[in-house]
C-alpha cells in the first residue's frame, strides 16, 4: 500500500512538473498587423513596389521590426477594400502608410471603428494624415490633415520629447536632430491628443510661427491609436532610433506597456507660443520683400501680421503660408497681381 502510494506522488510530481515546464515553453502570443500602404494620391518612394513580388522598403522595414521582436506578424497589403469586418476578426491592429481617397466603404469604417473601440490598435506612418481627407470619421480619428511640409526629405529638423519616459519615444533624448521630411497639420484638434514629440521652432528652419506636432497618441474608446509623422526617408526605415521608436508605439498601442494619453494642450499652447516668438522675426525680411514689391509699408504689415498672430491664428497661417506661394510664384504678371492682394489683406488687422 505504501509503495502504491508513493508511486502515486512520483506520477503526480512528474506530471505536474511536466505541465509547468510545458506551461513556461508555450508560445507567446503573437499579434496581427495588417500594414496598408495603398496610395491613390502622390506614392512615396519608401511604400512603391518597383518590382513586382518585393515589398517596399516601408513594408520590409515593418516586417522586419515584427521578426527581430518575435511580438507581431505582418501582412502587408495595397488594398484597403480587404478591410471588412471579417477581416478584423483576424487583427490585433491595422497600420496606415496611405494616400488619397481609399477604397474604404462607410460599412467597413464603421466596423473598424467599433473593432478598435472594442480594445484593438490603429498606427499611423507620415502620410497616414494625407489621407481620406473627405472622410470626417478617419479625420477625426487621425486628428490632422496635410497642409504642406516646409521642412523637406533633406532637411535636419530638431525636436523637442515631451516625455522621455513615455515607452514610444523613450529611445530619443530630451531634444534630438532628426533628417526627414516634417508635415505640418490642418483639422488639428491639440485637446484630442496627447503630444509626444513636436518641431523646436527656435532650432528649425523655415521658421513657422505655429506648433508643430510630430507624434501624438490618443485613446479610442478601449482602444489606442498611435501616430508618427517620421517615415518619408528610406534611410529612416533602417535607422534603429526610428524601428524602435515604432516598436515601442506598437507595444503601446497593444498595451503591453504603459503610458499616459491624456490630452496635454497646454504643452502644446506653451510650444505655439514659443514658436511664434521664434518665427515672427524671421518673417520681417519676406514681409520687407513683399513691400518692397507691392507698394505696402513693411512695419505696418508687421505689426498687422502680429495681430493676426495674437487673435486669430488659423487667419495668421494662412497669410504666412500665401506668403510662401506668392514668393514661390514665377509668372510676374500673376506675382504682382498676388502681391497687392496680400498686402490688402495683412493690412486688414
Amino acid at each position: 500500500m505504501r509503495v502504491a502510494f508513493h508511486f502515486f506522488l512520483s506520477v503526480v510530481f512528474v506530471l505536474g512538473f511536466s505541465l509547468s515546464a510545458a506551461a513556461e515553453e508555450a508560445p507567446k502570443k503573437k499579434y496581427k498587423i495588417l500594414f496598408l500602404t495603398q496610395s491613390k494620391g502622390f506614392v512615396h518612394g519608401v511604400v512603391n513596389r518597383k518590382t513586382v513580388g518585393v515589398l517596399a522598403p516601408a513594408e520590409l522595414g515593418m516586417t522586419q521590426v515584427g521578426k527581430d521582436s518575435g511580438l507581431f506578424d505582418v501582412e502587408c497589403t495595397q488594398d484597403a477594400s480587404i478591410i471588412t469586418p471579417e477581416k478584423l476578426k483576424e487583427l490585433d491592429m491595422i497600420f496606415f502608410y496611405t494616400t488619397g481617397s481609399l477604397p474604404i466603404s462607410e460599412e467597413n469604417m464603421s466596423a473598424m471603428m467599433e473593432w478598435l473601440k472594442a480594445g484593438k490598435a490603429f498606427g499611423g506612418v507620415h502620410s497616414a494624415t494625407d489621407t481620406l481627407k473627405g472622410n470626417k470619421t478617419y479625420i477625426e480619428l487621425i486628428n490632422g490633415n496635410f497642409d504642406g511640409h516646409p521642412w523637406g526629405s533633406g532637411t535636419t529638423v530638431t525636436i523637442t520629447n515631451h516625455e522621455p519616459a513615455h515607452p514610444a519615444v523613450k529611445m530619443f533624448e530630451p531634444e534630438f536632430q532628426f533628417k526627414d521630411e516634417i508635415y505640418q497639420y490642418n483639422s488639428y484638434d491639440p485637446k484630442a491628443v496627447r503630444v509626444l514629440l513636436s518641431l523646436n521652432m527656435e532650432k528649425c528652419n523655415p521658421k513657422r510661427p505655429w506648433m508643430v506636432p510630430i507624434s501624438w497618441v490618443r485613446e479610442v474608446g478601449q482602444g489606442r491609436l498611435f501616430y508618427t509623422n517620421l517615415g518619408h526617408n528610406e534611410q529612416t526605415w533602417t535607422a534603429p532610433k526610428f524601428q524602435e521608436h515604432l516598436l515601442m508605439g506598437i507595444r503601446w498601442a497593444l498595451k503591453l506597456e504603459q503610458g499616459s494619453a491624456t490630452p496635454n494642450p497646454e504643452v502644446q499652447a506653451e510650444q505655439e507660443n514659443k514658436a511664434v516668438a521664434a518665427a515672427l522675426p524671421a518673417l520681417k525680411a519676406p514681409l520687407t520683400e513683399l513691400a518692397t514689391a507691392g507698394g505696402g509699408d513693411a512695419d505696418k504689415l508687421f505689426a498687422s501680421l502680429e495681430k493676426w498672430a495674437k487673435e486669430d491664428k488659423p487667419g495668421m497661417r494662412k497669410l504666412v503660408n500665401d506668403i510662401d506661394r506668392v514668393k514661390g510664384e514665377k509668372n510676374a504678371e500673376k506675382k504682382k497681381e498676388a502681391q497687392t492682394k496680400l498686402i490688402a489683406e495683412i493690412s486688414k488687422k
